[in-house]
């Protein structure tokens, strides 16, 4: 083998190694290997295993009473019977056996945090993956005015103080999750002349934001996606 062909070889391997591990962090599944964790899922959480290299497929089958109680003691420690959130958390549950509202929370956080800054960094392949299609078209727009205008912006995302599930909807087969996020940015934007025309480099401002996020229950792609943003005064 060629020096050129070893290098050829190295970055197409490394190529490879970049595409799965971000298909990891976001949730996706490749269908042909054991699937990797994504935002969302309790680490706990396994689908049905198959044998004889894809032979043998398991039936869904309904849950007993006391698997389904079990799924709802995590809803219910989460939010109590008779408190708002309980009944359609349940609904949830029973839609989406594997979903659990305390991990479902934490994956919005973190995607909270990569989609304000993969905005700021103007990166679209990243939001691209978050994002619904309307969502994402409006991220891109303002993205693109702020190209054309030649502006820059610099961010630093400090961290989020609270986030909390408001109000949680299943129609059909689409669940949806609103949550309102009080975060902290320090934010800046400059000019095409690097003159500072927005925000402060140096002052960490207070954010709170509504977002929702939107699956559907039935497919077999566990990721959420960011459907509707409102900030919050």
């Amino acid at each position: 083998m060629s020096s050129n062909d070893f290098i050829t070889l190295f970055f197409l391997v490394a190529a490879v190694l970049i595409f799965f591990q971000l298909r990891s962090v976001l949730g996706r599944r490749t269908g042909n290997e054991k699937p990797p964790r994504d935002l969302f899922t309790p680490r706990d959480a396994a689908g049905p295993e198959h044998s004889d290299a894809g032979k043998v497929v398991t039936l869904p089958r309904r849950d007993t009473p006391a698997e389904e109680e079990g799924r709802f003691a995590v809803v219910d420690a989460f939010a109590a019977p008779g408190t708002p959130l309980n009944e359609p958390l349940r609904a949830l549950s029973k839609a989406d056996p594997a979903f659990a509202p305390k991990e479902f929370l934490n994956g919005a956080k973190m995607a909270y945090e990569m989609i304000v800054m993969a905005y700021a960094d103007g990166d679209r392949k990243t939001l691209k993956n978050l994002l619904s299609r309307e969502v994402y078209d409006g991220f891109d727009a303002a993205i693109a005015d702020r190209e054309a205008k030649g502006e820059k912006v610099k961010s630093t995302f400090v961290g989020i103080d609270k986030a909390d599930i408001t109000q949680v909807e299943v129609k059909g087969s689409e669940a949806q999750i609103t949550i309102r996020i009080a975060s902290q940015l320090i934010s800046a934007t400059y000019d095409k002349a690097d003159k500072l025309i927005e925000g402060d480099v140096e002052n960490v401002a207070e954010v709170n934001d509504i977002w929702t996020f939107a699956r559907d229950t039935r497919s077999r792609d566990p990721n959420w996606k960011l459907v509707a943003t409102e900030s919050e005064t």
